[in-house]
């Protein structure tokens, strides 16, 4: 099990505070979402956890399973998706999942190639990445994150360009693949994205 520690945190673009004195735990325990408006944050907020993005001041510190894990090998553990995450467009489906876990182990009895149907992409397995609708590509990238086997899964508006359907997919996925892993939400106040999560961290909470 992973957890993340800030310790007196800011976040900062020249005189712009993204955040500031965040001080926090993060673990599967509390299975935290962070709250925003557009433009608030949250996706910044998420960089930092997942190690993308530097701290202006104050410290991050990673633990799996009681032990220190140093910030550079942390993303190995950390499966994320967002909406914004660019795909290899000239892929196939089944091709991107097959390059993907190259990299991350999925999730025990998880075969990769499998992943098309799981995603509800069945029938586009083998149409390239770039003619998926946004709700498509949507779906597939969560069911990259979803099943890895990581420590760690993070989600940033899981639910954006998607239908009643997907959402439905969303949800049911969600309940099979939790687990007793970390999941970290990032939602505009959806309160579908983040229907399993027990407890609120607002962005604004740690604005000046």
């Amino acid at each position: 099990m992973i957890e993340i520690t800030l310790e007196h945190a800011e976040k900062r673009f020249n005189r712009d505070v993204i955040f500031r004195g965040w001080s926090d735990t993060l673990s599967a325990a509390d299975c935290p979402v962070i709250l925003g408006g557009n433009g608030s944050g949250k996706s910044t907020a998420m960089r930092v956890l997942l190690g993308y993005a530097p701290l202006s001041e104050g410290s991050i510190r990673y633990t799996l399973n009681g032990k220190n894990l140093s910030a550079n090998r942390a993303y190995r553990h950390m499966a994320f998706c967002s909406p914004y995450l660019e795909l290899y467009e000239e892929l196939t489906v089944r091709e991107a999942a097959a390059f993907h876990f190259s990299l991350k182990p999925a999730l025990p009895g998880t075969d990769p190639a499998d992943l098309a149907e799981r995603a509800l992409l069945k029938e586009a397995a083998d149409r390239p990445v770039k003619h998926l609708s946004s709700g498509m590509k949507q779906r597939l990238r969560l069911a990259l994150a979803l099943y890895s086997d990581t420590a760690a899964v993070l989600l940033d508006e899981p639910t954006s360009n998607m239908d009643a359907a997907g959402r439905d997919w969303y949800r049911s996925t969600v309940e099979a693949v939790r687990g007793d892993r970390l999941f970290i939400v990032a939602s505009n106040h959806l309160e579908e994205e983040y229907f399993f999560c027990t407890r609120k961290i607002n962005i604004e909470d740690f604005k000046p």
